[in-house]
């Protein structure tokens, strides 16, 4: 188990040995995060690596990583854990055969309890403290909010027919957020914030280089200039980080090594997502863009 950062720049030392570039303010909260003991609260576009903090963290850690992703209509049962009715049936069936009858108290014990992340993340690790990433929390509803009061304030969750189970050492908790509608402020207070936003040029190829070391650099500045272009175009969903990877390792494997028009139309799908996007930019657009590109990244 590796310990805990003791400064900034050995956070940023921290995740760039795991591949992840972060910026001085991302490295920043993520070390008080760790230094208080706080949840982090990490809010941004889609593919901009709000995720990969958390597996990062785990990986650099030595910490078991524990994901909780949510979705409309998750409740507390889901996140916490819930009771194998199957097998307490078969235990009253059993009790039943050998003429004795099963007592509820034997059958709502720990030997018949399914458990779910949260209360995964409660339990003491061989490795420290688990990370906790609870990913994509503005999908869930207020009720789902409300509940997680209790698990981010104590780090306990209570489960009726066992009690109060707290955590012997607070697991280190990521959230995140896409921002499809806004998370209550009683939940963020409980929280260090940070909002991720898209990576400058340098940033953005540094992260590229970091994750597809084997593109040659010509093709990766080009990469790297056309997603940020294109992020500037009125899409309905602007390419992220993880798209830009995506799509340079897509050109990687047709041994491309500098884009065209006809490259870039025929490979839109690796960044791009909704059909009405990739009709927008293919044939004149990707030609437009692409010169614009060349010409951005031609010295002064």
């Amino acid at each position: 188990m590796t310990q805990l950062p003791a400064s900034i720049d050995a956070t940023e030392r921290l995740l760039s040995d795991q591949g992840y570039v972060a910026s001085r303010a991302l490295a920043t909260v993520v070390f008080l995060s760790l230094r208080l003991g706080r949840p982090l609260f990490l809010e941004g576009e889609a593919g901009v690596g709000k995720t990969e903090i958390a597996k990062t963290l785990a990986a650099a850690l030595g910490r078991r990583l524990i994901r909780l992703q949510c979705y409309e209509g998750l409740d507390a049962a889901s996140a916490v854990a819930e009771w194998n009715f199957a097998a307490q049936m078969v235990a009253i069936r059993a009790a039943e055969a050998n003429g004795t009858g099963a007592a509820a108290a034997d059958l709502f014990t720990e030997d018949f309890l399914i458990e779910r992340p949260l209360l995964a993340a409660m339990r003491p690790q061989a490795g420290g403290a688990p990370v906790l990433l609870i990913d994509e929390l503005d999908r869930t509803d207020e009720p789902f909010e409300a509940f997680l009061l209790e698990a981010l304030s104590d780090f306990q969750v209570t489960i009726p027919e066992l009690g109060t189970i707290r955590a012997p050492e607070a697991p280190i908790v990521i959230l995140t957020s896409n921002r499809t509608r806004e998370v209550h402020d009683a939940l963020k207070r409980r929280c260090l914030y940070h909002w991720v936003d898209y990576p400058g040029f340098d940033r953005e190829l540094e992260i590229l280089k970091s994750r597809a070391p084997e593109a040659q650099e010509q093709l990766s500045r080009e990469v790297v200039a056309f997603v940020q272009k294109l992020r500037n175009e009125d899409l309905f969903k602007k390419p992220g980080v993880a798209e830009t990877i995506d799509w340079a390792k897509c050109l990687l494997a047709l041994d491309v090594i500098s884009l065209s028009p006809e490259v870039i139309s025929d490979t839109l799908g690796a960044i791009l997502k909704y059909q009405d996007d990739i009709q927008k930019i293919q044939g004149s657009e990707a030609k437009r863009l692409l010169d614009e590109t060349r010409k951005a990244l031609t010295p002064a």
